[in-house]
This record gives C-alpha cells, structure tokens and sequence, in this order.
C-alpha cells in the first residue's frame, strides 16, 4: 500500500482555481469569478489581492461560523448559471454557507469512478450532495444510488440529472449510515462506492454526529456491501480528527487483501501554487 502520495485534480474548461492565498481561493467557474474563504490557503498568493477583487464577480464575506454573505463586485453578475464537465451540466447557485454546489476537487475521483464503471453496475454515492458523482456514475450507465439526508441537496441533484438529459437516479433521502447498514443487512452488494463524509453533519431526523464518531461503523458497513472481487470505494475525508493513520487501520482491518492506496488530494492554482483538500482512500 502507498502513503503519503498526492493525488492531483485539475482544471477543466469550465473550471479554474486561478489563486489561492491569504486565507481566500479564486475560481472561475464558467464566466463567472467567485473570492471564497479557504482555511488551507495559509501562504501567500500569486496576484495581489487588490487584483483578484477586479477580476471577482462575488465575494463570499463570513459573518458566524461558516455563514456569510456573497457581496457583488460586478452588477448584473447571475446568482444562478451553469457549467459543463465534459457531456454533463451542473447546476450552480451562491448559498449562505460559501459552496455554490459543485466541489471541483473531486474532479480527478469523477474520472476514476467514470473509469471503473461499466453499464449495469450498481453503484453508491453516499453524502451525495448535489450529485455530481452520481451523474458521472449514471453517464456509465450504471444503477445508481444517490444518497443524501438533505431534501434541498436531493433537489438540486435532480436538477443536474435534469440538466445533463440523464435518466433514473435513484433518490434516497436518508442518514447514510443508516442507509448503508440496512443495505448490508439485505445482503446487497455495490460494485463501486463512493463517499465524501463531512466532518459534522445532521441526519435526516436532525440527528447531530462527528464523523470521527461514525466513521468505524461506516467503513464496516461498507466493506459489507462492497463486491470485494471487482469492487472499489473511494473516500474523501477532510476532518482534521480523521488523519492518515487512522484510515489505514480502517482500511486494513476492513478491507484485508484488497489493493488501497492512501493520499493527499491536491489541486495547483494558475499562479503555481498547490491546495490541500484533504485525505484520500481508494481501494480495489
């Protein structure tokens, strides 16, 4: 098993990370220009940040916690538009809470799941979102499942299946341990699994919990419904309570003999500077 690699996405078309510095990222998504916080982006960045507020349409400005406000930079700049990955559409929106609804990060993991999927497969999206990888599974043809406690991410996500003229997604508003523990219990398997947990999150029910509480019983589970022959699972965990040692253990007690590959997945900005999105696991 490999450690302490790095695993790189990339830009794309319709996507940018310009700069990143001074606790704040720049993107372009489509035409439009967006300054975000990004508590990774402790150095300093490529352009002035004098510069960047020239270029930016939006600007999200924290106001408690990780609420805020988008302030305008450029009138008559959309709050909603669009954006292409290659045949697909994603639909984007500013929200209260700094995400527009896409996290481009994730781009290198959308090739490798469009890589290991054949038609028919079934497939899992566990804290799904707002589907991006669940379109990307549902391009292949596979049976998809997209999984997600939130009734506003579930929307959205249809949106995108709308959007990118893609058919039957199967929608299950649930907890996603919850989800994926009775799935176990029924016996069925998956032949790819994705999940990119939050470090905190909030049940279907308004349950509260820790991933780093959860994340035993959801790797447990999920080795239950894996097909372990030609199966895979990737996982994306940026909780700052879930670091490199402990996934190994997880992994290696759950997944003995499978082939897994540990990393940090990372992003460079257009001014050559590079930006950690936390820790990434790939097995089969």
């Amino acid at each position: 098993m490999s450690e302490n690699l790095r695993t790189y996405s990339k830009s794309w078309e319709d996507y940018e990370l310009l700069d990143a510095g001074g606790g704040k990222k720049l993107e372009r998504w489509g035409n439009i220009i967006t300054i975000r916080p990004e508590m990774q982006a402790y150095f300093h960045s490529g352009i002035p940040y004098t510069e960047w507020r020239t270029l930016a349409h939006w600007e999200f400005v924290e106001e408690k916690g990780q609420t805020g406000k988008w302030k305008n930079l450029q009138k008559d700049s959309p709050k909603k538009w669009s954006i292409g990955y290659k045949r697909l559409k994603f639909n984007l929106e500013l929200t209260n809470f700094k995400h527009v609804g896409l996290f481009p990060e994730q781009q290198n993991n959308w090739d490798f799941i469009s890589s290991r999927l054949n038609e028919g497969d079934r497939f899992l999206n566990l804290f799904a979102y707002t589907g991006a990888a669940s379109c990307i599974a549902r391009n292949t043809g596979a049976d998809t499942f997209h999984v997600d406690s939130s009734k506003n991410a579930l929307a959205w996500a249809k949106s995108n299946m709308d959007e990118s003229k893609l058919l039957n997604i199967r929608w299950v508003h649930e907890d996603a341990l919850k989800f994926i523990q009775r799935e176990a219990k029924r016996g069925n398997k998956f032949n790819g699994i994705v999940m990119d947990p939050p470090a905190w999150g909030i049940g279907a029910k308004g349950e509260k919990w820790k991933l780093e509480d959860k994340i035993d019983e959801l790797m447990s589970a999920a080795s239950e419904v894996l097909d372990k022959k030609e199966g895979f699972l990737v996982m994306n965990t940026y909780s700052p309570m879930v670091d490199v040692t402990f996934i190994t253990e997880l992994s290696e007690m759950y997944f003995e003999g499978m082939k897994k590959e540990i990393s940090e997945l990372y992003m460079e900005t257009k001014t050559d500077k590079f930006m950690y999105f936390g820790n990434l696991l790939r097995i089969g």
